[in-house]
């Protein structure tokens, strides 16, 4: 992995200015089913709805004081740009988000609420984004990038922190959603910092893909960024490409991670029901795909059993970040309507 700095000290002091501490609660029920600890990181009860919110704290902070009185822009499939609209706000740092057509109404809602100027242009995410890059070049505006930037990176890696802190010793693998990489890199790249500096032992890190949305999976196993035909998925906050230019992110999972699980839509829609019903939270689809790899691997209602972790072979606690509840009710009425 090419070398990159990551500042988690002053990421965490940005975060903690806008973000909330999100809990980490056991999943009793699953806990009994896998007869190992479940611990839940619920990022879906964060500020915004999501742990973007920590990659925009990070990001937005970094700018010197000519960078904000220009703006930023960002692209986003909806939670990355309700995010930096959220900080930005806070902030009186003017932003435009670049989001796709398809964007859930929720998330376009978020963006404008905070004040952003919303652009709904481009048929798919990669369209959008490469609208916004054009826009922010052309009018010298920093960028803001939903996954590869050092700065946003950091900002997710807090997570890992607050993890080993709120579940101590013991914690053997934690299931990460995997997208465009900024979440599940920084997180393995705190938790190797913590380690080498003297820390407990790191945890397995594992990335979760929603089946239809897993071109950084692809380009992990090629070897190199490439482009996937864009599909509906429940999972739209994972959709979207990597960019072919990608400098961080990429390396970091293909370097960091130890293992890679994939789901299916029945497997996400199963894991969506199951948070309303059991843990009593709304999760979206993007979010619950490392409880639907969970529930896969004890064999729940539309999963297919299959090992989730290396971890589950050893002693110790499984935490899985649920990244996100951003979902439409619409959305949400028809996957808790379908019993699989």
């Amino acid at each position: 992995m090419d070398s990159v700095t990551l500042d988690f000290g002053a990421a965490r002091a940005a975060v903690a200015r806008h973000a909330v501490r999100t809990p980490l609660v056991p999943a009793r029920h699953l806990s009994e089913r896998l007869g190992r600890p479940v611990l839940l990181k619920l990022e879906c009860l964060q500020r915004t709805g999501s742990f973007k919110v920590r990659g925009a704290a990070a990001r937005l902070e970094s700018l010197d004081r000519e960078e904000r009185v220009r703006g930023v822009v960002a692209c986003s499939s909806g939670n990355h740009g309700r995010a930096v609209a959220f900080v930005a706000g806070r902030m009186g740092v003017p932003a435009t988000v670049f989001v796709p057509e398809w964007v859930d109404p929720v998330k376009l809602e978020g963006i404008r609420a905070s004040g952003a100027d919303a652009r709904r242009e481009g048929a798919t995410f990669d369209e959008s984004e490469a609208l916004a890059t054009a826009w922010a070049s052309e009018r010298g505006l920093i960028y803001v990038s939903a996954y590869d930037d050092p700065w946003v990176i950091a900002g997710q890696g807090t997570l890992a922190g607050e993890i080993a802190e709120q579940a101590g010793n013991g914690v053997a693998s934690v299931l990460v959603p995997l997208s465009g990489g900024g979440l599940i890199g920084g997180i393995a790249a705190a938790f190797r910092e913590a380690e080498a500096t003297g820390g407990d032992r790191r945890p397995e890190v594992v990335a979760v893909s929603a089946e239809r949305a897993a071109v950084m999976l692809a380009s992990v196993r090629a070897g190199r960024p490439v482009d996937v035909p864009e599909e509906d998925t429940l999972a739209n906050a994972l959709a979207g490409g990597i960019g072919p230019d990608n400098r961080y992110s990429f390396p970091m999972v293909r370097d960091l991670v130890d293992l890679h699980v994939t789901v299916s839509e029945k497997e996400i829609a199963a894991a969506m029901r199951y948070a309303v019903e059991r843990l009593r939270v709304v999760v979206e689809g993007g979010g619950a795909v490392g409880l639907a790899a969970l529930l896969a691997e004890a064999g729940g209602a539309g999963a297919t059993p299959r090992p989730a972790a290396r971890g589950g072979t050893e002693a110790g606690a499984l935490v899985v970040v649920v990244s996100g509840g951003n979902v439409a009710t619409a959305t949400l009425l028809e996957v808790l309507s379908d019993s699989g």
